[in-house]
């Protein structure tokens, strides 16, 4: 079987060279250009002839949503994978929405790329079904009053995941998300994590069911 053709499309020197860097050593994965503008990717698609593009959805020039219709246009074959410094859960829609297979928020694990192009490729990601669940979640912030920080938050901590790992996440301190925390809770009427957690996966805030089967001890407070 032939490798995968990556065309790699981000402004950003140091996110292309991690890239690289992750993707090179993959034996089924072939990096056949780099664009580093949205004005240059249409040109680097025809150049190239990539069955993926890993595309930056904030490219100067023409942005990511704007080059996902004039991809579908003019190279219907070619698969299209969005990377996103933030994780927006209405970005991911309507890139989705425009034909994109799948999204990737930047601080994604390096490793976790290739398995996502490996699966794309073989049409196994796409989807309706995420780009409702992402619609459910927004809808379900807004009747609880949470901005869309409080809702990105919420469903790190839904996933497990720490304050430290969180922060990191979105380049802020640890202090700052416990305040988002604080606010979250006052909000949904909750006191933990676990019933944050809880409540973000009963009420549609997060995409995945909580395992009915798995016990769960309470960490209380923000911290």
């Amino acid at each position: 079987m032939r490798p995968i053709r990556l065309l790699l499309a981000d402004n950003h020197a140091l996110v292309l060279q991690a890239l690289r860097f992750a993707l090179e050593p993959e034996p089924e994965i072939e990096i056949v250009g780099e664009a580093r503008s949205g004005s240059e990717v249409l040109p680097r698609v025809g150049e190239t002839e990539p069955d993926l593009i890993l595309l930056d959805v904030r490219m100067p020039g023409l942005d990511g949503l704007q080059l996902l219709d004039r991809l579908g246009k003019q190279y219907p074959e070619t698969k299209v994978v969005i990377l996103s410094g933030a994780e927006e859960p209405e970005l991911a829609a309507e890139a989705l929405r425009r034909g994109a297979r799948a999204f990737l928020g930047k601080g994604i694990d390096p490793a976790e790329v290739a398995p996502v192009l490996r699966q794309v490729f073989e049409g196994k990601v796409v989807s309706e079904s995420f780009e409702t669940a992402v619609g459910v979640s927004v809808r379900a912030a807004e009747e609880f009053g949470l901005t869309g920080r409080e809702r990105e938050i919420l469903e790190r901590v839904a996933m497990g995941r720490s304050n430290k790992q969180i922060a990191g996440e979105f380049w802020l301190s640890e202090q700052t998300i416990k305040y988002h925390l604080t606010n979250v809770y006052r909000k949904l009427g909750v006191s933990s994590r676990t019933e944050a957690a809880r409540f973000a996966y009963d009420h549609g805030l997060a995409g995945n069911p909580w395992p009915a089967d798995q016990n769960h001890h309470e960490s209380p407070g923000v911290g």
